[in-house]
């Protein structure tokens, strides 16, 4: 029997989108309503990643890469552009940020064996090539192209990342840490205060000062987040285990504590075992 490949799917995709006998549901399909789609794929990527849950993995990849040719169908269909366009560009593209690798500018040529391999260097380069990209779309200033849908954590990483490069930076850890220290004081002083707009305010600078250390940290702070939530979410459960049959709900809040600790006690006696 025939294993499918990379045609299969186009195949299908076409049948899916076949207007007299394809799928309603991906038929009413169009490139607006299909994002929230595409962008569930990524996280449930991200969550098989981040849980070594590999075989989960193979399957979300396949999920994603579905998404990602249905949306170059729908966008063949309004005559945008098609994926053998968007393969081209982006071939072209990492070619091109890849100057170490193909010293010529095309795909077949090949650097001297040597050359300069540090990641430092490869990292300025390649941030020197997109901001000339940016500057030839006409996107110059400094912060352009930084995309407002982006997760807020994520995205505040990427404007200190773009803004350091310019010099716009502190030069220590320790100074980071003062300004988070500072952010603190002004959100207790806010809160002291009562003013509802205020305290949003400094609460959301406090985090983009969080999210700063955790830069100079060389920690991903969304990363950081999903992972103490995970941590949590696992204990909750282990807490509902203990407290079976009567629940959490009915638990005294002192009760509740002591479990807790219990939880954290035993996470901790067994990560010393190992």
């Amino acid at each position: 029997m025939k294993k499918n490949d990379f045609s299969d799917l186009f195949y299908l995709i076409d049948r899916l989108r076949d207007p007299n006998l394809g799928c309603d549901w991906d038929i009413s399909q169009d490139l607006e309503t299909i994002v929230k789609f595409a962008l569930e794929e990524v996280y449930e990527v991200v969550d098989a990643v981040e849980t070594s849950n590999y075989l989960h993995l193979k399957e979300e990849l396949g999920d994603l890469l579905f998404q990602i040719i249905f949306m170059c169908k729908l966008a063949d269909e309004k005559q945008l552009f098609n994926f053998d366009e968007v393969a081209e560009g982006l071939v072209a593209k990492l070619v091109r940020r890849h100057p170490h690798v193909f010293p010529d500018g095309t795909l077949h040529s090949q650097r001297a064996k040597g050359g300069d391999g540090c990641l430092k260097h490869i990292s300025a380069k390649w941030e020197e090539i997109k901001s000339a990209e940016r500057v030839k779309k006409g996107q110059d200033r400094l912060l352009s192209n930084i995309p407002i849908a982006m997760p807020a954590l994520a995205r505040a990483e990427k404007i200190q990342k773009r803004t350091s490069g310019a010099g716009f930076d502190w030069d220590n850890v320790d100074k980071v840490l003062s300004k988070v220290k500072e952010e603190l004081r002004e959100l207790e002083d806010s809160m002291n205060e009562g003013a509802r707009a205020a305290i949003e305010d400094e609460f959301g600078d406090l985090l983009f000062s969080c999210v700063n250390l955790a830069r100079h940290l060389n920690i991903d702070s969304d990363r950081a987040l999903r992972k103490a939530s995970r941590k949590f979410v696992d204990r909750v459960y282990k807490v509902e285990a203990l407290c079976e049959p009567r629940g959490l709900k009915k638990l005294a809040s002192d009760e509740l504590e002591m479990l807790w600790q219990k939880v954290k006690f035993d996470e901790k006696n067994v990560t010393e075992e190992y």
